[in-house]
């Protein structure tokens, strides 16, 4: 391919890309350290695989997937403003912050597009401390308990309410 039809096609190639609906995947304190952290909790795959499941089942729908982790509540504050008018969905594990960061979920209620909740065990079969979300009054949806599976879960879950 001459250069030409090679910047070409990198054009289309962005082009199109462009025009994906764009989907954050927040991932909050401690998610750093999964595949060492509590595996009999949440199980042995890092985070890197995690988002590689959410990336691969982006691209199955047609979506765009970035990906931001913090151990910081005000990190994950400013990427849902980043976010706005420019991503068409979040998926947020916040980790221990979905108990307790009304900053986070006043953020995420800000945010006009889709928000699914996500936790890779079920918080509600925990600790009694575990069973507030403050995310999930502003999230059309919450998806727990489904281990590493739920990554591809949320995904799908944003991309019918996007389609729908």
């Amino acid at each position: 391919m001459s250069e030409r039809g090679s910047e070409a096609a990198g054009r289309s190639s962005r082009a199109s890309r462009a025009d994906r609906p764009r989907v954050l995947l927040l991932s909050g304190p401690n998610l750093n350290l999964l595949g060492e952290r509590e595996p009999e909790v949440y199980g042995t795959e890092t985070l890197a695989d995690h988002v590689a499941t959410a990336d691969a089942a982006a691209k199955e729908h047609g979506l765009d997937l970035e990906h931001v982790q913090s151990n910081a509540e005000a990190e994950l504050v400013e990427a849902v403003h980043g976010a706005r008018g420019r991503c068409a969905a979040i998926v947020v594990n916040a980790g221990a912050l979905t108990h307790y960061a009304w900053s986070l979920h006043d953020a995420l209620a800000m945010f006009d597009g889709v928000i699914v909740e996500l936790h890779l065990s079920n918080p509600n079969a925990r600790e009694p401390w575990r069973h507030t979300s403050v995310v999930a009054p502003v999230a059309r949806g919450s998806i727990v308990g489904f281990g590493g599976h739920g990554y591809a879960l949320a995904v799908e879950a944003v991309a019918r309410l996007l389609s729908s």
